[in-house]
């Protein structure tokens, strides 16, 4: 598309150096000769579908529950373990996406790291299921964190690499779609089992690398051997330079981080705990969380759909992004205020399903508008490595500020959700606003 049209491609610059001038990368002709087809589309969705139940449950309830049976009565620790695992990757992502976007074989530049991801992620569980203390499980979460949101962040990179603009929307849409039902189908699946901790904590990793298999097998990603360089290796400059990006030069993909950092702080000040507030709140044990929780979520899964599909489709149609992405900050906020206040499961139901569609309109979206303002298509992995920090600082602050909100004004053995979900509800208005007022080349 030329830079006329409402939604201009990023800058490519062909023979442009990495960082330090030491890389060169392929020519973009050469990166995106051969676009995705549906059967591999159908099989990206299906690999992040399982990838997705592989980290995400473990994040909204055998986290919880293994925390539970080893240190009773301690729910902080769920943030500080979860939030120390989000900051390991926030600090690994920028090494593995320029590692990624460098790496030369006849699998391709991502498939190596999808390879690698789901074995260290499976092995991770297994620490984690096994593990007799609160500092080998910490260790194993991030491990297992670290394995399979590389997984995830290949798949994105791949999404880059060979999608077209008008498919963007679409496709994240569909992934988006296959992230909210990963959690609930896994919950679903283990209600009826959750006296079985090894079984719970497992059975996601499996059916990450299962749906990975036939992406893996049957997909595509070209082989990378006979692409342009100049050397391979790092430099201390080059991994500094990993890490930076003007605003100035790139505001555009400036402003669109900051407000995806906004909008993510909300999403984990409001989600990291809710197994620990539906077990207050409804005065339940934990282990009866997943059904519960299981309930909530399939009674979003239809609302969060619509929201990915009819968001992505009316996106791509209609050429404007900005309204869909405040529209589902606004839709967030008022599900963060029903949940703050929420004491039956009606309510809980409520403010679950219009978070879960605000979440996958953002999702499918905002994904769209980071592809339109990445600075250098050359560099893919690098700038989308920069681009999660939008997601990853948040994952990792929002669990360790909010045992702080949690105790202002508790009482004896109550914890203050109210305000913790109020200001998560805040944060996402926040982030929607600065994406419409800021971001110029995207409508």
């Amino acid at each position: 598309m030329t830079s006329s049209t409402p939604f201009p491609a990023p800058a490519t610059p062909g023979g442009a150096p990495g960082p330090a001038g030491r890389w060169q990368a392929a020519p973009p002709s050469e990166l995106h000769a051969a676009a995705f087809k549906g059967r591999e589309i159908a099989w990206m969705v299906l690999a992040n579908f399982g990838v997705s139940m592989a980290y995400i449950m473990p994040l909204v309830y055998s986290l919880a529950l293994r925390i539970d049976e080893l240190a009773p009565g301690r729910p902080e620790l769920l943030g500080y373990m979860t939030g120390a695992a989000q900051l390991t990757y926030l600090v690994a992502s920028p090494l593995i996406g320029a590692w990624s976007d460098r790496t030369r074989s006849r699998l391709g530049r991502r498939r190596p790291f999808m390879i690698g991801g789901l074995a260290m992620g499976v092995i991770a569980l297994l620490a984690l299921a096994t593990a007799s203390t609160i500092p080998m499980t910490g260790a194993a979460w991030i491990a297992a964190m670290l394995g399979f949101t590389t997984v995830s962040t290949s798949i994105v990179a791949l999404q880059t690499d060979r999608l077209t603009d008008n498919q963007r929307a679409k496709v994240s849409g569909f992934t988006a779609i296959s992230s909210q039902l990963a959690p609930v189908i896994g919950l679903a699946a283990l209600a009826n089992h959750t006296d079985n901790t090894l079984l719970i904590i497992l059975m996601p990793g499996v059916v990450g690398v299962v749906c990975s298999l036939p992406f893996l097998i049957l997909g595509k990603d070209m082989d990378s051997r006979n692409l342009a360089r100049r050397d391979s290796t790092f430099s201390l400059p080059d991994l500094a330079a990993n890490y930076a990006i003007s605003p100035r030069a790139h505001p555009d993909f400036a402003w669109n981080w900051l407000g995806r950092l906004f909008f993510f702080l909300g999403l984990y000040a409001n989600t990291t705990f809710l197994a620990f507030l539906y077990a207050e709140r409804l005065g339940i044990d934990i282990r009866e969380v997943a059904g519960v929780t299981a309930m909530i979520a399939f009674a979003g899964v239809l609302a969060a759909s619509l929201g990915a599909l009819a968001g992505g489709l009316l996106s791509d149609f209609l050429r404007r992004r900005k309204i869909f992405v405040l529209a589902a900050s606004a839709i967030f906020a008022t599900g963060a205020t029903v949940d703050a206040f929420a004491s039956t499961l009606t309510a809980f139901l409520i403010g679950g399903v219009l978070m879960q569609l605000a979440l996958a309109v953002f999702a499918a979206v905002d994904q769209a508008i980071v592809m339109a303002t990445l600075p250098d298509r050359a560099h893919i992995g690098r700038y989308l490595a920069i681009a999660t920090f939008s997601q990853k600082i948040p994952s990792g602050l929002a669990p360790l500020l909010a045992p702080l909100l949690l105790a202002i004004g508790a009482g004896s053995g109550v914890n203050n959700y109210a305000l913790l979900y109020l200001t998560g509800g805040a944060f996402a208005l926040i982030g929607g606003a600065i994406v419409v007022l800021k971001v110029k080349t995207v409508r």
